[in-house]
C-alpha cells in the first residue's frame, strides 16, 4: 500500500511522531475522535489508548453509560488511520485518505465497554498492496480481559475524491 501522498516534510523518528497530539495523526474531530493517544508503532503494529465517557454521545445510561461493544470497530479503524498516518509522517510524507471497508467477523466478548474503561486498542498489519488494500488483526483490552477482536480490511483509493464519487453515483 502506498501509504503517503508527496513528501512534504523531513522523515522524523516515531519517538517523536508519538508525542504530538492525536489531533495532528487522524482527522477524526469533535465527539467522532475516539482515541485519546498512540503508545507504540512501529511499521506494522500500533497500540492506542481510548477512554470510555460516560457522557459521550454514544454513552447508554441504561448500561451506566457504557459505550455499545459496536463501537470498538471504528476504535480499530481509528488505530489503523493512526498507524497509516505515522508510517506516512515517519517517511516526511502525509498518509492519503482510506476507507474502512469492513471485516469478515467482528467479535464483541462483551456487550459493552464500561465507563471510565481505559481501552488498549492493537492492531498488527496483515497485508498492505500497491493497489492500496490492507488488512489488520485487532483487539480492544480492558485490562488484561480482551473485549473484542476482528479482522479489519481497508482501502486507500489512488484518487480519494473519484473513488467518493463514483461510490456515491453506483
Amino acid at each position: 500500500m502506498n501509504r503517503t501522498d508527496t513528501l512534504t516534510t523531513p522523515p522524523r523518528a516515531i519517538e517523536q511522531l508519538l508525542l504530538e497530539p492525536i489531533e495532528a495523526i487522524i482527522p477524526h474531530r469533535g465527539t467522532m475522535l475516539l482515541i485519546d493517544a498512540v503508545e507504540r508503532c512501529d511499521t506494522t503494529s500500533l497500540s492506542a489508548r481510548a477512554t470510555v465517557h460516560a457522557d459521550a454521545w454514544y454513552a447508554d445510561p441504561e448500561a451506566g453509560g457504557a459505550m455499545p461493544a459496536w463501537i470498538g470497530i471504528e476504535l480499530m479503524a481509528q488505530a489503523i488511520a493512526a498507524h497509516v498516518a505515522l508510517c506516512a509522517m515517519q517517511s516526511g510524507g502525509r498518509a492519503r485518505p482510506g476507507v474502512l471497508l469492513g471485516s469478515r467477523n467482528y467479535t464483541a466478548h462483551r456487550p459493552n465497554f464500561a465507563a471510565g474503561a481505559r481501552l488498549l486498542i492493537q492492531i498488527t498489519e496483515l497485508l498492505r498492496s500497491e493497489a492500496g488494500h490492507g488488512a489488520y488483526e485487532c483487539t480492544i483490552h480492558d485490562g488484561e480481559l480482551l473485549c473484542a477482536d476482528a479482522v479489519i480490511k481497508v482501502f486507500q483509493p489512488p484518487d480519494f475524491q473519484s473513488f467518493i464519487e463514483g461510490s456515491v453515483s453506483s
